[in-house]
């Protein structure tokens, strides 16, 4: 066995060397002669690259070049060239432009109004501004980020976006719902109690209190929200096109057995909970104790135990606004139900475009909701369009002028005592001494 083998390596070393010898005289392997004059010898290193290994020049820099744009190529340009998703990316951009900006000015306002004017901080004020901050957050943090999925099919922060979005979204319904239910104890109470709303000072402490038990509440209900998405990828509908990005319920068979058999549990209940906590419990809850808080309204203006008719109009006003807001609540939050009953039910029967249209008109619903609650608050509520106005004067010189040369002590004293009757200020009347209605904006 020793000698054939021997034999064997001597003749492949033989052809090895034939090999070589054959491309160093072959004319297509030989190398070019110095431009110089130089000797041959200095070039022979450059026999090196054909293994393809080592090479260094012009074709290596072609190829990094090719290979850059490759890379940059992976984001697709959804409005270009013109065909009919182009003109989706423009309808859906050109929309949500104009969600982003009337949400982040309207809630802006409603915060700025609540935080500066002094006969403006009052419990259900506090919660109106609460509910604007958490929708400003919705459409200043979740809208760009969902838009950018939706034109380019990837997420732009990875597996970050894809857990913290869905999170924040959930956790904006827990606070709308809480928010609401807050809103309708406080307008009964006011309308059960015998003395003036304006008489029943809270704290702040007290306010502190119920806005930290929704903050609280509304976080750890939205939690399993982080567990259970997960990224994923497929395949793009069009060749040539990178694989896109979806952000999908699923979850990690990594996490630890008592996570997961948790995770497992309320994937399997997600459905009715989310029908129930986040669309039952504030439309049946507010509609019925709007209600009741409308039939006290009625009592106190016949038997007239307050004395005063404009504090029981203002209340009533109050009400009707906060039935409202449950409405526009209820309508937008809709669509998500429906999306989450035909996944669990009817899945294998409707195609993914389908499902991806129902999915992007909730989440679009839901920013519709955020922008909408402002622009509600300002037509429904005198008080709060009042407030407004008088911010929007304090930023124009020439509604300055005018205001100070048409505006007499009367109005002023109005307005004022309007604040201090509104369902929305819980001042004493005794501070109506104070001169400045609130700081400007």
């Amino acid at each position: 066995n020793t000698v054939p083998r021997a034999a064997g390596a001597a003749t492949s070393a033989a052809a090895r060397e034939g090999g070589a010898a054959e491309c160093r005289h072959h004319p297509a392997m030989r190398p070019a002669p110095p431009a110089w004059g130089g000797g041959e010898e200095e070039d022979a290193p450059q026999l090196l690259p054909l293994n393809g290994s080592s090479r260094e020049g012009p074709e290596r820099g072609a190829g990094a070049r090719s290979n850059g744009t490759s890379r940059r190529a992976r984001l697709k340009n959804p409005f270009y060239p013109l065909t009919e998703e182009s003109y989706g990316a423009y309808a859906v951009m050109c929309l949500s432009v104009v969600i982003f900006g009337i949400g982040i000015m309207g809630n802006m306002a409603v915060m700025c109004i609540v935080c500066h004017n002094y006969y403006m901080r009052s419990i259900s004020n506090s919660l109106l501004a609460n509910l604007a901050f958490w929708d400003f957050l919705i459409i200043f943090f979740c809208l760009p980020l969902v838009i950018f999925q939706e034109l380019t099919k990837k997420w732009l922060l990875a597996d970050f976006s894809c857990k913290i979005v869905p999170y924040i979204e959930v956790a904006s319904l827990g606070v709308t719902t809480f928010t609401l239910c807050a809103l309708c104890i406080d307008r009964f109470r006011a309308a059960t109690n015998v003395q003036m709303y304006y008489e029943m000072i809270e704290n702040c402490t007290s306010t502190t209190a119920k806005l930290a038990v929704i903050w609280v509440g509304a976080l750890l209900l939205a939690l399993p929200e982080v567990v259970l998405r997960q990224l994923t990828k497929e395949a793009s509908a069009f060749s040539g096109s990178p694989p896109g990005e979806r952000c999908v319920v699923k979850i990690s068979t990594e996490l630890p057995d008592t996570i997961y058999v948790l995770a497992l549990t309320y994937d399997g209940a997600r459905l009715w909970w989310y029908f129930g906590c986040y669309f039952c419990l504030p439309t049946l809850f507010t509609i019925t104790c709007s209600l009741v808080t409308a039939r006290k309204i009625r009592q106190a203006e016949k038997a007239c135990t307050r004395g005063n008719k404009r504090q029981i109009q203002l209340e009533s006003q109050m009400n009707c606004t906060v039935v409202a807001l449950t409405i526009l609540y209820g309508f937008c939050i809709i669509p998500e139900n429906i999306c989450n009953i035909v996944t669990a039910y009817m899945s294998t029967g409707v195609s993914q475009q389908t499902m991806d249209l129902l999915h992007l008109i909730s989440q679009f619903l839901l920013f519709f909701k955020s922008c909408v609650t402002p622009v509600l608050l300002f037509c429904l509520c005198k008080p709060f369009s009042r407030a407004f106005m008088e911010c929007c004067c304090c930023c124009c010189d020439e509604c300055i002028q005018k205001s100070s040369t048409v505006t007499s002590d009367d109005n002023d004293n109005e307005y004022t005592t309007e604040l201090e009757l509104s369902p929305f200020s819980t001042i004493r009347r005794e501070m109506s001494t104070f001169a400045s209605v609130g700081t400007h904006c």
